[in-house]
C-alpha cells in the first residue's frame, strides 16, 4: 500500500499544539503508512535582524513540533519538517498559499490538514486565500476540529490616575476635533463624554500607564507642530503624484521599499508608519521592531522616504528637537529596495 502524504501548515497559534494532536491521531489510525510534514513559510526577510529571527523562530517551532509528535505516539513515524518560502519575498495571503501549493506539487502530498488559527505574516486569518487555492489545484484538505480557546485580554494594574487622565484628554480632544471647540455645549458634552470614556475604559486602554502628564503635555504640544509639517508633505505628495499621473508617459516605478528607522516601537513607531500611509505615493505594508516595509509609486516619493523627514518629525514629537540631529536613513544605509514591479 503507497504511503499517503499529509502536509500540516504552521505558525505559532493558540490551537497550534491540538492542530499537530489531531495530524498525528489521524496518522496513527490510519490503516496506512503516513508520512507527516509540518512545514513554516517565511518571507525572505534574511538580510535583516528581524528576518534573520523570524527563520530562526521558524526553525525552532518546528523542532518543538517533532517533539510534540513524539509526545503524541509518532516517534515511529515518519516525520519531515521544512521553512518554505526563504527563496523569495512573500507579501499577500496569495503569496503564502501559492507557496504552500508549490510544496504540495514538490513533495506529492495527498491530503493538507489546516491549523483554524494559521495566519503566517498577517494580523487576518489565512484559511481562506489557502482553501481558494488548494480548491483550485483539486487538492484535498480539510480544517483540524480542535476547540478554540477563549482569548482574555489580561487587565493592566497600576497607574490608574495617569491612565485615566489621559484617555480623558484624548478623548475629550478627539471629540472638540470632530465639533467646535468655540461653542459651549460642544465643551460641555465633549467633557461628559470624555468622563464616561475615561471612567470606563482608562484600565484596559493602555498596556501600560503612560508618562507623566508634564510629559504627555509636552508630546501634544510637539504633535501641533507636527501637523502643518505633515499637511505639507501631503500636499506635496499630491501634487508629485498627479504630474506624474498627468504626463503622457506616466513614469511610474512602484517599488516595495525596507527601511530601518531609528524610531522605537509602539505609538512612535505607528505614527510613523501612519503618516507615510497618510502622503500619497506611499503605503506601510508592515511596520514590525524598528523596521517598515513601505510601496513607493514615484521616485520621488521614495527619495522622501530615504531622505527621513517624516521619520525626523514622529522623533520630534516624541523626544524633542534633540533627537532631529540622527542621520536620515539614507545617511545610515538603511534603506534597501526590496522588489520592483512593472508599471
Amino acid at each position: 500500500m503507497a504511503t499517503e502524504r499529509v502536509l500540516v501548515p504552521i505558525e505559532q497559534s493558540v490551537t497550534l499544539r491540538r492542530t499537530v494532536g489531531y495530524a498525528v491521531e489521524s496518522a496513527l489510525d490510519s490503516a496506512g503508512a503516513v508520512e507527516l510534514h509540518f512545514v513554516a513559510a517565511v518571507t525572505n526577510d534574511e538580510r535583516t535582524p528581524t528576518g534573520r529571527r523570524a527563520v530562526e523562530d521558524a526553525e525552532g517551532l518546528l523542532d518543538r513540533v517533532r517533539a510534540w509528535v513524539d509526545e503524541d505516539g509518532g516517534e515511529s513515524m515518519t516525520v519531515e519538517t521544512a521553512a518554505i518560502g526563504t527563496d523569495r519575498y512573500l507579501f499577500s495571503p496569495r503569496d503564502y498559499a501559492d507557496t504552500i501549493v508549490e510544496y504540495v506539487h514538490e513533495t506529492g502530498i495527498d491530503r493538507v490538514i489546516l491549523d483554524p488559527e494559521y495566519r503566517p505574516g498577517a494580523s487576518a486569518p489565512m484559511l481562506r486565500p489557502i482553501e481558494h487555492r488548494l480548491d483550485e489545484q483539486d487538492i484535498a484538505y480539510e480544517e483540524a476540529p480542535v476547540e478554540r480557546r477563549t482569548r482574555r485580554a489580561q487587565f493592566v494594574t497600576g497607574g490608574g490616575a495617569s491612565r485615566f487622565l489621559a484617555l480623558f484628554l484624548v478623548s475629550v480632544g478627539f471629540y472638540l476635533v470632530l465639533g467646535d471647540p468655540t461653542y459651549w455645549f460642544d465643551l460641555v458634552t465633549g467633557a461628559v463624554t470624555g468622563l464616561i470614556v475615561a471612567l470606563t475604559l482608562s484600565h484596559v486602554t493602555f498596556p501600560k500607564p503612560p508618562q507623566a502628564v508634564r510629559s504627555t503635555l509636552r508630546t501634544l504640544r510637539f504633535f501641533v507642530v507636527y501637523v502643518p509639517y505633515l499637511l505639507y508633505e501631503i500636499v506635496k505628495a499630491n501634487l508629485q503624484v498627479a504630474a506624474v499621473i498627468l504626463r503622457p508617459s506616466m513614469p511610474i516605478e512602484p517599488r516595495m521599499t525596507r527601511v530601518r528607522v531609528a524610531v522605537p516601537g509602539g505609538l512612535p513607531l505607528t505614527s510613523l508608519a501612519n503618516s507615510i500611509t497618510l502622503t500619497p505615493g506611499t503605503l506601510t505594508v508592515r511596520a514590525d521592531d524598528q523596521e517598515l516595509i513601505i510601496h513607493a509609486l514615484i521616485p520621488d516619493a521614495r527619495e522622501g522616504l530615504f531622505a527621513g523627514g517624516l521619520e525626523r518629525g514622529i522623533r520630534f514629537v516624541f523626544f524633542g528637537r534633540s533627537a532631529t540631529s540622527i542621520a536620515s536613513p539614507e545617511e545610515r544605509g538603511d534603506t534597501e529596495i526590496i522588489r520592483g514591479e512593472e508599471s
